[in-house]
């Protein structure tokens, strides 16, 4: 799997060369040889070089016509074989038949047969082209969650596979659209440095990061960004209209870039040369339109708009725009036209429904004005609820006074006809300017339009009096027009001309979404069907996003999420709907296949008079998930757009990503569950019976949604771990345990056989709403839920699978087909150890191991994993089973009470804080029993000592007692914001103590009111669940103050060594004292200054250290503490709540702790008490009162604490998130240092030592071997330990830098897999080598097991 090329030559010689022996066997055990005859020898022989690693790169649709036959042939064998045989074949053919459907496009086979492999293969982890042709699937069905499992199992399994660019790149389109941006810019940047051929250029690669840091409103850098790339040589024209685009909107939306008539004039000159490179960008001459209507060019405006509709017509943004254009100019019956085909486009478009509203109101039609603010305030887009809310409730308070005061008159409806009516001399004029059509001017155009809008809407008006409805068709609005909808009632002002606008049709969010007549509607904005009131033309083509070239119908409070929804993942698999036709390029899609950016935020303000775009100040004013396209259907990733309205597709970048009204973020619109009995589910896959499959009839994955449950289970298969110490030391089988063949169990904690099963989609099927997957966990405890199957509106729910059984699919297996419709649930079985039990003795020696890993080749290359070759990705561990009984979950903290010294210096104290039943551990009186001079950390004294000292600020909302509300309050988030900045001790000292005594004063102000305000407390307190939190203060937070250095802190560190060793920060004891380089916070002391409500979200500690925490005080501070086996739920939680759980920043919910059984414990720490943090502890802090901490991490010398270590260093790589503690570097240390009398922890280190000196061995014999030079370079002293500068993981012993670095003498490091992808033979690199191979086998042999002590001690 080390690499591929695109051509079918290259690719033969891929992972499945021996396929012919496995057919061959296959056909010997009695499967029938007719159905394989029909494949020649050839045939078979390219095929076994097909797989998913040529995904985008096989021209099917262009030039690849003999090769997608012969795919087609090789599926149909395939199935024949696989149904004459009863399903009883090889599990390679069903991975191979994945990737044949794979390149196919037929996505819901590909699912199936992946998933049957994944049923038969226990080992299908070390598959790594399985991994990648199965996160190709997800991430078509935009199920990204999983998709980003799979495509990180990749990396983790082969760092070096093919396409790694292409998962890169993906990974960083998906990041973008979670809003996770700091990993999707990481994941860019390392597509960037790939030289490895990608479906996306550098270019366009390269626009994507400077988009990234517009959504990030990062602005400057964004614009810096996009004029580097309009540099660059040969830059495609796609790519250049799209960048200009971006550059010009950013520039007209964008206050901080310049004066208005600066940065209108520069947006203007952009567009007009995006323009040039694209002309039919209807989204360019939108944009073009917009900054001339902002500086009064009417005329222009008008063109452009004109332009824009011609190009692409189905969008409600310009519609809108046009409609405050026709308003400014006082034509309110072409405003209404205009408007009305907006809100029809798109029914949640705010602006539109605020400018109609407006509209109604200028003719005196309040009761119409208020009915479109109401709309207005449904809409998710709508930022300023309260003003249309304090709005609606004028006007209806006017109303209820004039019908109480007056009698209101209805004119006849013989009254307004005129207005509606053209005159003879008119229709005369019509007809002229009909027939001359072709030879107007703009004016005239414009005068045509007009003429023409007036005449349709006179046309519709005569319908109406015949009805007797007076209303504005839109076909298939939900609840119709509103039920008093007769002719317009109110008279209008004598300053308006004779004219009342029709009541608009009252369509709200929960109604079923208009539709065109024979096509499904997209997630806005889509396309109109017949508009009556707009054009002579029907609004039917508009510029597309394809998100994983899927058409996705919108339901109808669904609408403003344009990728399948993380906690509503549907996996349809028909082709009629979500799958895109195979047989149709994607360039062709029409607006049924609208799936990209939602709008965001409206594009304008309400009022006749206003047309400028909304600032991009206001916390909800994001992109609306920005929907990245992703690929096409030739697997082609598409540029991600944030464009008011789809963005025109291009050739290799088929969206426009401009974004809309100046919103410049993404997020994620996931809270927005469907209501009602609206369905996630397009219409036309309702009844099964309508819609055709062209697969087989598989009951399940063809014709029905999966999904995944909450509840994995664990594969029935479960091998016990068979020790290495059942190997002798002889070379033949060291070779074997060298290679990972002897025993596929032997390893760490996630070495036993792993029921590693990736997710599919589950559904609930009472009202066809999707619901969330929950994290990739499984328990090998099987769930007590029994498997339900309902086949409601051809929808299968699969929930909760109670066995492994239900799991492979026998429960679900239809009989016309052998392939199971059963979901890969990710799974995982935690061993309670990281390594299996080992006889000391059977250690080889130095010697032997490397005598052992001569000859291996690029095995040896592999994986730089501390853990087994042939160990599985690490898993978050299951939730604990059986949960806990709920009057459990609020457990005792573990308490110890000092009296005096001794006390302190007791050993069980020890022993009792390093137990791993002992999540946490209060130390109450610690100060006082030890007399700790705690005034050397007052602010006070710090001030003194050091008042320029560097402080790093967090600004935070002060946020109540334990709860955390979105910067509204109007709901719970777990997302905990902060914004930091830099100060110096005596700045934060003087705002700590101006917090105080404002504190004080506001505290004697209350004393006069203070029964009022108990009352007033008590009701709040009563009514925190419902009503409105906020406006929110912001607060101050000091943290992560450095004080390590000596010479400046020399009094405090002093004072610090009056505690017990093991929790000092410098002790023989403590693993990071061993490590013999500072890492800052960790095995040095920071300080943190607090005010009331300064937070520390939630966290494990680097590489799940333990941590000591001392209360400087005067005030309290409040912990939540969740024991270190619930890390999986935590971190499933961090998933659904859209937040990272490693990097991100995140204050939990109790109450969603409390319903997942999830125990919690609360305490408070007072000045002078000591927390403990066990190894691996979840925990988040609250400052209840004005204090100060001091806290480092300490690592006991103990088996759980070392393995807890490895284990999160291991996670770390899988995730992409650099370990700060370097575990090989450590663990060698600690064999040169440290006598081990624990054998778990010994059996540990020395394996860790034993894999090392493997991977050293082996990596030295590659490079001798291929010619390259090692050369030399020692150590220093207290050099740190090195890590890669792309990737970030620890590089041991032999370093790679570039020629150039080498030289300067500037050692930036690279590992090995990162050097290969920037040139493959290392032709720039220079191989550094920092240990002698006879010092680390000296090391490694002289390491030997220690006998116990007598008796143990602090």
């Amino acid at each position: 799997m080390k690499s591929c090329g695109v051509s079918l030559a290259a690719a033969s010689a891929a992972s499945f060369g021996d396929e012919e022996k496995k057919m061959a066997a296959g056909k010997a055990s009695g499967q029938s040889e007719e159905d394989f005859a029909s494949l020649t020898a050839g045939e078979r022989e390219v095929l076994s070089g097909l797989d998913s690693r040529l995904f985008g790169f096989l021209r099917l649709h262009e030039d690849g016509a003999r090769t997608k036959a012969l795919l087609l042939k090789a599926v149909g064998c395939y199935e024949s074989l696989i149904l004459k045989a009863e399903g009883k074949v090889e599990s390679e053919f069903f991975c191979q038949l994945g990737h044949f459907n794979l390149l196919l496009e037929d996505y819901p086979k590909a699912l199936s047969a992946y998933q049957r492999y994944y049923s038969l293969q226990s080992d299908y982890w070390k598959n790594a082209a399985f991994l990648y042709g199965l996160g190709l699937v997800y991430f078509h069905y935009n199920a990204f969650q999983w998709a980003i499992k799979a495509f990180r199992e990749v990396l983790y399994v082969d760092p070096s596979f093919c396409r790694a660019k292409e998962i890169h790149l993906r990974l960083g389109l998906m990041f973008k659209v979670n809003t996770d941006f700091e990993s999707s810019l990481k994941h860019f940047q390392l597509a960037l440095v790939d030289c490895n051929p990608c479906t996306l250029s550098n270019a366009e690669i390269r626009f994507h990061i400077a988009h990234l840091y517009e959504t990030q409103r990062k602005y400057h850098s964004a614009k810096e960004a996009y004029e580097q790339l309009l540099q660059t040589e040969n830059l495609p024209a796609q790519v250049k209209a799209t960048v200009l685009q971006q550059l010009g909107w950013m520039h007209h939306t964008v206050d901080q870039l310049g004066d208005k008539a600066t940065k209108e004039n520069y947006a203007i000159q952009c567009l007009q040369k995006s323009l040039e490179a694209d002309p039919n960008s209807g989204q360019s001459w939108y944009f073009l339109g917009r900054c001339y209507s902002s500086i009064g060019k009417v005329q222009d405006a008008f063109i452009s708009y004109r332009q824009s509709i011609d190009k692409s017509e189905a969008s409600a943004d310009t519609w809108c725009s046009i409609g405050v254009l026709y308003q400014q100019q006082n034509q309110p019956m072409d405003a209404l036209q205009a408007y009305i085909c907006a809100v029809q486009l798109d029914h949640g478009h705010a602006a539109a429904w605020m400018d109609l509203g407006t509209l109604y109101e200028s003719c005196n039609q309040s009761q119409d004005a208020i009915k479109c603010y109401l709309n207005a305030t449904r809409s998710k887009n709508c930022s300023n609820t309260s003003a249309l809310a304090a709005r609606i409730k004028y006007l209806q308070n006017t109303l209820d006074a004039w019908s109480s005061g007056h009698t209101v008159s209805h004119p006849p409806v013989q009254q307004q006809v005129h207005s509606w009516c053209l005159t003879p001399q008119k229709l005369q004029h019509l007809e002229q300017l009909r027939a001359n059509r072709n030879n107007l001017n703009p004016a005239q155009k414009l005068m045509l339009e007009q003429l023409e809008s007036q005449f349709v809407l006179m046309q519709q008006h005569q319908q109406m009096r015949q009805t007797g409805i007076a209303q504005v068709r839109s076909t298939g609005i939900a609840n119709g027009p509103t039920t008093d909808s007769s002719l317009p009632t109110n008279s209008v002002s004598g300053q308006q001309p004779q004219v009342a606008l029709t009541r608009v049709p009252n369509i709200t969010q929960h109604g079923i979404r208009p539709t065109c007549p024979g096509e499904s509607m997209a997630n806005g904005p889509f396309s109109a069907g017949s508009v009556p009131c707009s054009t002579a033309r029907t609004l039917c083509s508009t510029d597309t996003i394809l998100i994983g070239n899927n058409h996705i119908t919108g339901s109808g409070s669904n609408g403003n999420v344009p990728y399948l929804q993380r906690n509503a993942l549907t996996l349809p698999h028909n082709r009629t709907n979500l799958t895109s036709s195979a047989e149709e390029p994607w360039k062709k899609q029409q607006s049924n296949s609208t799936q990209g950016l939602h709008k965001g935020q409206s594009s304008h303000l309400a009022g006749p008079n206003s047309e400028r775009p909304l600032s991009s100040t206001g916390p909800s004013q994001h992109l609306q998930a920005a929907g990245t396209g992703i690929q096409n259907q030739n697997g082609h990733p598409t540029m991600p757009s944030n464009s008011v309205t789809q963005g025109a597709a291009l050739n290799h970048l088929p969206s426009h990503t401009a974004t809309s009204g100046g919103q410049q973020g993404i997020t994620l619109t996931k809270e927005s569950k469907p209501s009602g009995n609206t369905s996630a589910v397009p219409d036309t896959n309702r009844h099964s019976g309508e819609t055709p499959n062209s697969t087989a009839s598989v009951e399940g994955l063809p014709n029905h949604v999966h999904q995944v449950t909450a509840d994995a289970v664990s594969s029935p298969s479960h091998g016990d771990s068979k020790s290495p110490g059942l190997l002798s030391s002889d070379n033949p089988q060291l070779s074997a345990l060298l290679m990972g063949k002897a025993n596929n169990n032997v390893g760490t904690g996630t070495c036993d056989k792993v029921n590693n099963i990736h997710p599919t989609i589950h559904t609930k099927t009472e009202n066809s709403v999707a619901s969330s997957p929950s994290s990739a966990i499984s328990t090998a405890t099987p769930s007590p839920k029994s498997t339900e199957q309902t086949t409601t509106n051809s929808v299968t729910s699969l929930n909760s699978p109670h066995s492994g059984h239900a799991v492979n699919g026998d429960t679900l297996e239809d009989s016309q087909s052998p392939i199971k419709t059963d979901p890969p649930l990710i799974g995982h079985k935690r061993n309670s150890q990281i390594i299996p039990s080992m006889s000391v003795s059977i250690y080889p020696s130095s010697t032997e191991v490397l005598k052992a890993c001569r000859n291996l080749g690029k095995n040896g290359l592999s994986s730089s994993s501390i853990l087994l070759d042939k160990c599985p990705p690490p898993r978050p561990p299951p939730p604990p089973h059986p949960p806990l009984p709920k009057d459990k979950l609020n457990p005792p903290t573990p308490s110890i009470y000092l009296e005096n010294k001794r006390d302190a210096f007791f050993p069980p104290l020890h022993q009792f804080c390093t137990n791993p039943n002992n999540p946490v551990t209060v130390i109450r009186g610690l100060a006082g029993a030890l007399k700790l001079d705690l005034g050397l950390f007052s602010t006070k004294t710090l001030a003194e000592a050091n008042n320029e000292h560097l402080v790093e600020v967090r600004t935070q909302l002060l946020q109540p007692l334990d709860e955390n509300w979105d910067p509204t309050g109007t709901k719970k988030i777990w997302r905990c914001e902060s914004s930091k900045s830099q100060t110096t001790i005596a700045k934060y000292a003087q705002y700590q103590a101006s917090s105080f005594q404002e504190s004080l004063k506001e505290e004697n102000e209350k004393k006069s009111h203070h029964k009022d305000h108990s009352d007033n407390e008590s009701t709040s307190s009563d009514n925190s669940g419902r009503r409105k939190k906020g406006p929110f203060k912001t607060i101050k937070f000091g943290t992560n103050i450095d004080l390590s250095d000596d010479r400046k802190w020399k009094l405090q560190l002093h004072e610090l060594t009056k505690l017990p060793a093991f929790v000092r920060v410098v002790s023989a004891g403590n693993l990071l004292s061993h490590i013999g380089h500072t890492i800052l916070g960790m095995n040095t002391v920071q300080l943190y200054m607090k005010v009331p409500g300064s937070r520390t979200p939630g966290h494990q500690e680097n590489n799940n250290f333990c941590s000591v925490n001392i209360n400087i005080g005067p005030g309290d501070c409040e912990w939540f503490v969740v024991p270190e086996n619930y890390w999986g739920v935590m971190n499933d939680f961090c998933e659904r709540n859209n937040m990272n759980f490693l990097m991100g920043s995140w204050w939990p919910n109790l109450e969603d702790l409390y319903e997942a059984n999830v125990p919690v414990y609360r305490f408070i720490q007072r000045p002078g008490d000591l927390v403990w943090i066990n190894a691996g502890t979840v925990h988040w802090v609250q400052a209840i009162g004005w204090c100060n901490n001091i806290a480092w991490n300490v690592g006991p010398l103990t088996a759980c604490q070392y393995k807890l270590a490895v284990e999160r260093y291991e996670w770390n790589k899988l995730q992409s998130v650099k370990s700060i503690v370097p575990m090989v570097h450590l663990s060698w240390n600690i064999a040169r240092n440290i006598k081990v009398s624990d054998p778990k922890l010994f059996e540990m280190i020395k394996y860790c030592l034993l894999r090392t000196l493997k991977q050293c061995q082996t990596l030295r014999e590659a490079l001798i071997a291929a010619g390259k030079e090692i050369v030399w370079h020692e150590r220093t002293k207290e050099e740190p330990a090195h890590y890669c500068s792309i990737c970030e993981v620890e590089v041991f012993n032999l370093l790679y830098v570039t020629n150039e670095s080498n030289s300067q003498k500037t050692y930036i490091i690279h590992c090995l897999d990162c050097a290969r992808k920037i040139t493959g033979n290392l032709e720039n690199f220079v191989v550094l080598e920092q240990y002698k191979m006879e010092e680390l086998m000296q090391v490694y042999d002289q390491f030997t097991l220690a006998p116990p002590l007598p008796s143990s001690s602090s």
